[in-house]
């Protein structure tokens, strides 16, 4: 196992994979072909930029930006600047990003133009236009938003920008005059047990929370994801999970970077778009969700494309249907087709099929713990479940995550004293040891791979004027595995609509979150305690 001890941190393997792949293509977008050496270099402009703009070793840089080869690039070179990376999700609205970058006092901000439609500088400007609270004590520093007074600097990825943010050409000018053995020193300064990057991820308190992760962390989670997996130099890899979730970030580009395969981002899932990259660039790995997957097969003109590069697919994140491993196996020959479950709090690795494991465990289980970790599933006093039993999901290993970012009680929630992560899920152990995930403690439900956690999404829906009182459940979904309901209760005298709600929702919050359909109740179920009993919502 390589991993931290020979590259030392994320910069250590950009640097080496520069070197050992030079002349290898890294990054394909559109008609630009960008070569691993030239990677290397843009990396290290970019990481001059950092430098040139104030940003010190620890110092968190955030990211609001589609797959692209400015988001690899202005991402790597924060961390190489020796920036801890924010990872913004492209389907927050402005107050959902707003809230991110205020809570983890980013200090640098990338940020995309117009993206599907919408302006991403805008949205920005309108959720922080106006001072907010950001904690106790003095307010540092000054930019260009008056809410997020600890942002200095918003630099837009396009030719184009307000007077008061940078465009990535004028930012990346900036930096022309750092030379490359400062950014060397400034890569050097990164050990493994510095933190590399806080992925915000929702919780039952219905507020996002930071997860740190290490480089250490990072780099020999995925060293081992690449190979479990069998990713290997030549390999062509579609990216098309988002770079904002480890499973894009780090399964994406980390994993690239480590076996000299070439990244060809997609911004936006789209199952023309994606047979087209797959046919006109040979593509061999195509993580995903099972949506992405069974959209591909179902497509009626598949058979125009061919398909034949592809080898390896890794999915998870829903469960997976037996039929969808035999087709993918039988229809598009694909080689290697395997399961994995992880989790933001746990690096984004937590269990993963093996190569040879049998299409009914691939399908029926996400695997087993990955090397140097524990799995074990309890019962509600805290005993090992027996096998077959279900019971919630408990993690420790190098890959759980150190704590929440600044936040103590959140972090003393789910991690126990002698290690043990809690995960909130529940889930089943077989005598091979391999899990099966099968309901969510913490309610949280998935829509085409993404977590849409109910608690948070009935905080913004609470904020209508017009609704008294809130649940919302996760129901089953044939395209998107599971859509959010929502059980209202409306004020007096509100003439409320299920259309109103939906349409203000899309303005307020994640596509992902917007419940799909809304039933109006006079109360919500509640037990002695005055918690909503959600039991009998689903039951209905």
């Amino acid at each position: 196992m390589r991993g931290d001890l020979e590259w030392g941190g994320v910069p250590g393997l950009v640097r080496s994979a520069a070197a050992r792949f030079a002349d290898r293509e890294a990054v394909v977008e559109g008609r630009t072909r960008v070569s691993y050496e030239e990677l290397g270099t843009r990396v290290e402009r970019a990481a001059a930029a950092c430098v040139a703009s104030g940003v010190g070793v620890g110092d968190r840089v955030a990211i609001w930006a589609p797959n692209t080869l400015d988001w690899i690039v202005s991402a790597l070179g924060a961390v190489s600047a020796g920036a801890v990376l924010v990872p913004l999700n492209t389907r927050f609205k402005g107050a959902e990003a707003a809230y991110v970058l205020a809570r983890s006092r980013a200090k640098l901000l990338f940020v995309t133009g117009t993206f599907l439609g919408t302006s991403y500088v805008a949205a920005l400007r309108r959720a922080a236009g106006e001072p907010r609270a950001t904690g106790p004590g003095p307010v540092l520093g000054a930019g260009p938003l008056p809410g997020l007074p600890h942002l200095e600097r918003v630099v837009v990825l396009a030719d184009d920008a307000p007077a008061d943010f940078r465009t990535w050409k004028d930012f990346l000018a900036d930096g022309e005059g750092v030379g490359r053995d400062e950014v060397r020193r400034r890569g050097a300064a990164v050990s493994g047990g510095s933190p590399s990057d806080i992925i915000f991820t929702s919780g039952t308190t219905g507020r996002p929370k930071g997860a740190l992760i290490t480089h250490a962390q990072t780099l020999r989670g995925y060293e081992i994801w690449s190979d479990l997996a069998g990713l290997r130099e030549g390999d062509r890899y579609l990216i098309v999970n988002p770079f904002f979730h480890t499973f894009g970030y780090k399964a994406g580009i980390i994993a690239c970077l480590m076996r000299g395969a070439t990244m060809v981002p997609q911004p936006v899932f789209d199952v023309d778009t994606v047979l087209a990259n797959v046919a006109a660039e040979r593509i061999s790995v195509l993580p995903g969700p099972p949506t992405l997957h069974q959209s591909l097969l179902d497509h009626p003109a598949r058979d125009a494309y061919d398909l034949s590069a592809l080898r390896l697919v890794v999915t998870g994140a829903a469960v997976v249907p037996l039929r969808l491993v035999e087709r993918l196996r039988t229809e598009l020959g694909v080689d290697t087709v395997l399961t994995a479950y992880g989790l933001s709090e746990a690096s984004g690795i937590v269990t993963m099929c093996r190569r040879g494991d049998r299409p009914e465990a691939i399908a029926s289980t996400s695997g087993r713990a990955i090397p140097g970790t524990e799995v074990r599933v309890v019962d509600p006093s805290g005993a090992p479940a027996a096998p077959g039993s279900p019971g919630e999901v408990l993690v420790r290993g190098f890959n759980v995550m150190s704590g929440y970012f600044e936040d103590a009680a959140a972090t003393a929630e789910v991690l126990t004293p002698d290690g043990w992560l809690r995960t909130g899920d529940v889930g089943v152990l077989d005598a091979e040891g391999n899990l099966r995930i099968t309901d969510r403690i913490k309610d949280m439900f998935i829509v085409g791979g993404f977590n849409a956690y109910p608690a948070e999404i009935e905080q913004l829906l609470g904020l209508h004027p017009a609704v008294a009182d809130v649940a919302v459940i996760g129901v089953p979904d044939s395209r998107l595995g599971e859509v959010g309901k929502a059980y209202v209760v409306r004020r007096p005298h509100s003439a409320l609509t299920a259309d109103d709600l939906i349409t203000w929702s899309r303005r307020e919050m994640a596509n992902y979150k917007v419940p799909r359909t809304i039933a109006f109740v006079t109360r919500l179920p509640r037990n002695a305690s005055g918690k909503v009993v959600k039991g009998e919502l689903r039951g209905r």
